[in-house]
């Protein structure tokens, strides 16, 4: 089974075809062709053996197939993803890659890198936290009705009615994977606790659940959706009746075993933080950090960086306040931009409006430009949005979520509007370019939209490459005239700063056994964030071992090869050609990315 919290992001991992072995290693280009199309075709095969195992996915995709079903949340489901894997590895060795087209050859080294860590990662099955503050399925679950589940005629209706049911037989086997969990020894941190119950409280709030005069957040979508149908009167009522009922009958004691499992979990929890506590922690830490990183940095070596880069950016920050003429200290500044009511909208309806509404000219205005550092561009648009009432409390800052691959939704940009002292305005303009344009729109959209890689390529999931990108995003801008307002210069590098310091937060939690308490107190004295951003992002640190860590090794990569790239080609560097190398191939290791971008250069050379 996939990792679980890879379920609500990207299509997994699938499997190559073989060419025709030939002793001499000598071939036509007719018989390269056709061992290529041969692979190329099973790589589709085994693609769509992955689809069709996942109803979810099958809508992320814009399918309407298996509509009414959720996905296989069973603990039965990892043996059986660790068999097929083996099975496609056995079939890899068979491959005579010499007989393959250089872009095969790429895949095929990627595919089988997938596999073989799908199966070593095995042993780490249970090493995560299923239910969580970030990603967790009891917030996962609902948002994945809302935002993927269209209702376009009555049999969608009756599909989401039987999702509605489908929940009470996935929370049963989620329970038992955290039973699973704890049997070795797995347990998230106290604090975790009180976030995940208080989230899936919140799903029972409100009508069929309770006399209120308010509709729960998932009735309360489902009458909205099935209201556009324009149904006659008698027969919206009784859909309306039907999803009430399913509420009540499955919905509601699915959430009721989870609080009741939770409650009890709690009090066996402690405050212990970091993955050392766990059995074979230092292990499970080290692998994810080689896995997330794809590099072979230690702990100890992502740590120093960590510092220096703090340091590097503290000195660019003291140049910006010298610029604007404040007096004081660094730290006197970051009260200054934390604390100063110029910097902040308002906490209301009209303040978060407002938020909005500059965020999409932020990104109406960089629509604009694309063509100074782009040859390619994607055919989707991209909306923003403010993240949902019913889960704003526990999710991250911003976020992006992918196009339909039938262009039925566009790709959004998710702002989350819940404590507005955590959304600076100086920090506008870097948010929207890292989430939005030319940040994740442009690599994720254009990945999908791709024509000469395999379905599996177009939905891998690399973190260092996707956030090295969406960081590296950030500072593009700056290089063709934004950030003229020096605060808002100031917001990007605070954003710099942030991963920067995610890099000495997370191993220090994790391999240096920080506590909670130590990760946010060097957030505050080393950043201007809000408190509240401080100790969300610790407490993500803790549930998501080694996955901060990703953005700033990941961007310091892919300026290595930009910088590489203008030293040896001079003035035959062109900016839109990098990116294009480092876009249109899908996501990658770092380390194929850096092959890619000195193929790219030795052919500029020639």
């Amino acid at each position: 089974m996939k990792p679980l919290r890879l379920i609500f992001l990207f299509a997994g991992i699938l499997a190559v075809s073989c060419g025709k072995l030939k002793e001499d290693e000598t071939y036509t280009a007719e018989e390269r062709a056709e061992a290529s199309a041969s692979l190329n075709e099973y790589f589709e095969t085994e693609f769509q053996k992955e689809i069709d195992e996942s109803p979810m996915m099958q809508t992320r995709r814009g399918m309407k197939t298996n509509y009414g079903k959720l996905d296989d949340f069973s603990n039965l489901k990892y043996a059986e993803d660790l068999e097929q894997a083996k099975q496609r590895l056995d079939y890899l060795k068979k491959v005579d890659t010499q007989a393959l087209d250089d872009n095969t050859k790429l895949s095929y080294k990627l595919f089988r890198m997938q596999v073989q860590n799908e199966i070593d990662d095995y042993k780490f099955r249970f090493y995560n936290y299923p239910i969580n503050q970030m990603y967790g399925f009891h917030s996962e679950l609902p948002a994945f009705l809302i935002n993927m589940h269209r209702i376009d005629s009555i049999p969608d209706a009756e599909a989401y009615i039987s999702r509605l049911k489908g929940i009470e037989k996935a929370m049963t086997d989620i329970i038992e994977q955290l039973k699973l969990r704890e049997q070795n020894g797995i347990i998230p941190p106290n604090f975790v606790f009180d976030r995940t119950l208080d989230a899936s409280k919140n799903v029972l709030k409100g009508k069929p659940f309770s006399k209120s005069t308010e509709a729960s957040t998932l009735l309360e979508d489902f009458k909205s959706k099935v209201e556009k149908l324009n149904l006659k009167k008698q027969e919206e009522t009784a859909l309306v009746n039907k999803a009430e009922k399913a509420l009540i009958d499955h919905v509601k004691p699915a959430y009721e075993s989870l609080i009741e499992f939770l409650k009890g979990q709690q009090q066996r929890a402690t405050d212990e933080a970091g993955v050392w506590k766990l059995p074979k922690g230092e292990n499970f830490y080290n692998n994810e950090l080689k896995r997330v990183t794809t590099t072979s940095l230690s702990a100890e070596e992502i740590h120093q960086i960590g510092l220096k880069e703090v340091a590097r950016i503290h000195g660019e920050m003291e140049a910006i306040m010298k610029k604007v003429g404040f007096k004081g200290s660094l730290q006197d500044f970051f009260r200054f931009m934390k604390t100063d009511k110029q910097f902040y909208y308002e906490n209301s309806e009209d303040g978060k409006a407002a938020y909005l509404a500059k965020a999409k000219g932020l990104i109406n205005t960089m629509k604009q430009k694309l063509p100074e550092l782009f040859q390619i561009t994607p055919k989707a648009d991209i909306v923003v949005k403010k993240v949902e009432t019913f889960r704003e409390k526990s999710a991250g800052k911003a976020f992006y979520e992918a196009p339909a691959i039938d262009g039925s939704r566009p790709g959004t940009y998710y702002a989350n509007l819940f404590d507005m002292e955590a959304m600076p305005k100086y920090e506008m303009e870097a948010l929207a370019y890292h989430e939005g344009i030319p940040g994740h729109h442009m690599q994720i959209a254009i990945a999908q939209e791709l024509d000469s890689i395999p379905e599996f390529r177009k939905f891998s999931f690399y973190t260092a490459y996707v956030e090295g990108w969406g960081l590296y995003s950030e500072l593009i801008p700056k290089e063709i005239g934004f950030y003229s307002d020096p605060y808002s210069d100031f917001g990007r590098l605070a954003m710099e700063l942030w991963r920067s310091c995610r890099l000495v937060v997370d191993t220090g939690i994790h391999a240096k056994k920080w506590t909670r308490q130590e990760g946010i107190d060097y957030y505050k004295e080393n950043t201007p964030a809000a408190e509240s951003a401080c100790v969300k992002m610790v407490e993500r640190h803790i549930v998501m071992p080694g996955q901060a860590t990703a953005y700033k090794i990941g961007m310091n990569k892919i300026l290595e090869l930009r910088e590489n790239a203008k030293e040896k080609l001079g003035e035959n560097f062109d900016i839109r050609e990098f990116h294009d190398v480092v876009l249109t191939n899908g996501a990658l290791p770092l380390n194929i990315l850096e092959e890619n971008v000195e193929a790219w250069v030795r052919t500029k050379n020639n």
